[in-house]
């Protein structure tokens, strides 16, 4: 979806992170920057922010169970 960042994360890499941050239950806030609809051609960047945002609240694309993770983490 568009062009990537070489050495960066790729559409689909970086909805997994958003949908196994979502997974944890432990978001609290998101600040959303470096969107500049002047130089968003046929709004290609804000609809993939939209996509992105919407997995980190919890959209899903595919079938899948949602990781658990501990209410807390202990150290030995």
């Amino acid at each position: 979806m568009g062009t990537t960042v070489p050495g960066g994360l790729s559409y689909r890499e970086a909805q997994l992170c958003m949908e196994m941050i979502a997974d944890t239950g432990r978001m609290a806030s998101l600040d959303i920057m470096e969107l500049n609809p002047a130089l968003d051609v046929r709004n290609k960047t804000a609809v993939l922010a939209v996509d992105l945002v919407e997995s980190l609240f919890g959209k899903s694309t595919l079938m899948r169970k949602p990781l658990s993770f501990p209410d807390r983490l202990v150290s030995a």
